[in-house]
């Protein structure tokens, strides 16, 4: 049975459940419009998670075939996932910013093989032992979830407001998670009137309990030297200065006080790049880097898949202390090692 809840002032959510994944849910937001609903978001591509959002829509008074428009804040499919399933019930228009639109274009172009080839050449080079290349070596090309994820029809410009009937929401670039992640700001008093600007739904980019993933963008087809945690600071740093009344976010719970979280996260990266500092008085890999810092377990208890994810995240922060000038990758060094400066 879906969970839906009524946030106030023609704003809805519907919980979407993410198989096998810890998250849970996504919380798809289902906001009224004078043409019809639209959703923020659509949940994961699997018949349960599709039962679930259409029961959710039943209960918020609507139905999938009546859906106007989606809006998705990034292409990560437990956001994207359901995009085309909606869009085939109802024609809605699906919009995202740019920057991720070009990934999903590429991602529905690419090769399961290549993204193989890919993954496994990155982990080799970021120092990866044998024994985790050996099953990507031996793995048979095949579809993979979320490669062939519906191509948006609107692009999402950063400052303007969406084209949304009677309602003023504005689009707001906050790259980091993915290049082209948006938070959507409703400019519009908040119904219970709490003291602030507004409600802002912020995707992944800021979450009341979580630290979301940031990593290097994947993309075998882009040798775009990115920032993407320069880009995370920089883009926290402007939603602070936000400063809404609510931050209605994609996975657990609505919350307040954005700034006070905002403060938090950007505190939570200082300190790990100081202890990259530390850890970085020898030469290490990025795959080295990766099992000495601090993650919610024992690097001995983090699964296989979470390990490339925790790699790519140690691999983001080395980049910020070497865009930083506070660290170096190792002239001649094979795979390449990294030490403070």
């Amino acid at each position: 049975m879906s969970q839906v809840h009524d946030h106030g002032g023609g704003v809805r959510s519907v919980e979407v459940p993410i198989p096998d994944n810890p998250l849970g849910t996504t919380l798809v937001y289902v906001v009224d419009t004078d043409r019809g609903p639209v959703l923020v978001d659509t949940g994961w591509d699997d018949p349960d998670s599709w039962d679930t959002l259409v029961q959710g829509l039943s209960a918020c008074g609507t139905s999938a075939g009546e859906v106007h428009g989606v809006i998705i804040t990034h292409h990560h499919p437990d956001h994207h996932g359901l995009s085309g399933r909606v869009r085939e019930a109802s024609g809605a228009w699906l919009a995202m910013h740019a920057a991720d639109t070009a990934i999903v274009r590429r991602a529905r172009s690419t090769q399961p093989g290549r993204w193989l080839a890919y993954m496994t050449a990155k982990l080799a080079a970021a120092g990866a032992p044998e024994e985790h290349l050996a099953p990507l070596r031996a793995a048979r090309p095949r579809s993979v979830p979320g490669l062939a994820p519906a191509l948006p029809d609107r692009e999402i410009v950063p400052g303007e407001l969406l084209d949304l009937a009677g309602r003023r929401l504005r689009a707001i670039w906050t790259p980091g998670h993915t290049p082209g992640h948006v938070c959507l700001h409703l400019e519009e008093q908040h119904p219970s009137q709490l003291p602030g600007h507004g409600r802002l739904f912020s995707g992944d980019h800021l979450l009341p309990e979580i630290t979301p993933h940031i990593g290097l963008y994947e993309d075998p087809d882009d040798t775009t030297i990115a920032d993407p945690l320069g880009d995370y600071l920089d883009s926290l740093e402007r939603i602070g200065r936000l400063a809404p009344a609510e931050v209605l976010p994609a996975h657990q719970h609505t919350f307040t006080d954005a700034t006070g979280r905002v403060g938090e996260l950007l505190t939570h990266h200082e300190d790990r790049l100081r202890g990259l500092l530390t850890l970085l008085r020898e030469p290490l890999t990025a795959w080295q880097v990766a099992e000495r810092m601090e993650w919610n377990r024992p690097w001995s208890h983090i699964p296989y898949p979470s390990r490339n994810i925790a790699v790519s995240e140690a691999e983001a922060h080395l980049r910020r202390l070497v865009k930083l000038g506070r660290a170096e990758s190792v002239t001649g060094s094979e795979p390449v090692t990294y030490v403070a400066v």
